[in-house]
């Protein structure tokens, strides 16, 4: 599935994903810094819906989506390299994969952000309405 977004192109073809390019990105990130670009690999391909941004043949922009495709999905991995950030690349990521017809009707939707509210507000996410019922496993450090 590919859609045009200004003169970028929205990818789901996971053949497309050039996997050098996001391990950096995403082994530079406060939530997976140091990520073994094996382990980048593998989250992508058991993920339910991988999208890459693209100018031309050069990525720009990556993010996955966990999910049964039934009631639930985790949208993770969200990264737009420095030189296309704030052209509204993420919301128009995030707005392909609510809009995906593999992730329709599902109950919910979840994502966790340091510091890009905005933009998962723009597309309609709320903070947790009831935050102490979730709850978190960590591997220990």
């Amino acid at each position: 599935m590919m859609q045009t977004f200004h003169s970028f192109e929205i990818h789901t073809d996971i053949n497309r994903i050039q996997w050098e390019t996001v391990h950096l990105w995403l082994a530079s990130t406060y939530w997976s810094p140091g990520i073994e670009l094996d382990s980048v690999v593998k989250a992508g391909k058991n993920s339910s819906l991988v999208i890459g941004v693209y100018d031309g043949q050069d990525q720009v922009a990556y993010m996955r989506v966990v999910s049964d495709r039934t009631t639930f999905a985790w949208i993770c991995d969200v990264f737009v390299a420095d030189t296309h950030r704030s052209k509204g690349i993420a919301k128009a990521m995030v707005n392909f994969a609510l809009e995906h017809p593999d992730h329709q009707n599902l109950r919910r939707w979840v994502l966790a952000t340091r510091d890009a509210h905005d933009v998962y507000d723009a597309c309609g996410f709320r903070p947790l309405p009831v935050p102490e019922r979730w709850m978190a496993r960590l591997k220990p450090q």
